[in-house]
C-alpha cells in the first residue's frame, strides 16, 4: 500500500478525533472545516516522519492540538470578521445538539491546555496517554483534570 493510501486510511480512522479537537478550538461552527484542513495538512507534512514510537491516535491528537492552538494564535493576530450562519437541524437532534453546543461553549472558555486535557479525558484516554500527548506527567494530568472538572461544574451551573 502506498503512502497516500495509508494516509487516507489514517484520516478516515481518526477523523472523529480531529473534528472534536477542531470543534473545541474553532471560534465558530463555520470555521471547523478550516481547522480540520489545517490539521490534515500538518498530519500530511509529519506523516513521513512518524516512526510509530507512540500510538497513532496519540500522534494524531498531539498534531491536532498543537495545530489548532497555533491556528488560534495566528487568527488572533488578524482582524476579526463577523460570519453569520444558519443551521437547519432536525427537531429530534436539536435538543441533543443544543446540550452539546452548551458543553463545548463552556469548555471553550477554558484555557488552551485545560481544553486539551478535558477533551482527551472526554475521549476516555488514560492519564498516561494524556501525559504523552501533552508532555505533562501523569500525576500532573490527574491533578489538573480534577481541578478542570470542578471548574467546569461551577461554570456550567452559573
Amino acid at each position: 500500500m502506498d503512502t497516500e493510501q495509508r494516509f487516507i486510511e489514517l484520516i478516515e480512522h481518526h477523523k472523529r478525533i480531529i473534528y472534536k479537537v477542531c470543534y473545541v478550538y474553532a471560534p465558530g461552527r463555520g470555521q471547523i472545516d478550516d481547522y480540520f484542513q489545517e490539521v490534515v495538512l500538518a498530519l500530511w507534512r509529519g506523516f513521513p516522519d512518524f516512526r510509530g514510537e507512540s500510538k497513532t491516535a496519540t500522534w494524531v491528537y498531539r498534531i491536532a492540538l498543537y495545530t489548532c492552538i497555533s491556528f488560534v494564535r495566528r487568527r488572533m493576530r488578524r482582524p476579526q470578521s463577523v460570519r453569520l450562519s444558519v443551521d437547519l437541524a432536525c427537531d429530534d437532534d436539536m435538543q441533543a445538539r443544543e446540550q452539546l453546543d452548551e458543553l463545548y461553549a463552556v469548555i471553550s472558555r477554558l484555557g488552551r491546555l485545560d481544553r486539551a486535557l478535558i477533551l482527551l479525558w472526554l475521549e476516555e484516554h488514560p492519564a498516561g496517554e494524556i501525559a504523552a500527548i501533552t508532555g505533562l506527567s501523569p500525576g500532573n494530568v490527574a491533578v489538573k483534570l480534577t481541578r478542570i472538572r470542578c471548574k467546569l461544574r461551577k461554570m456550567y451551573n452559573r
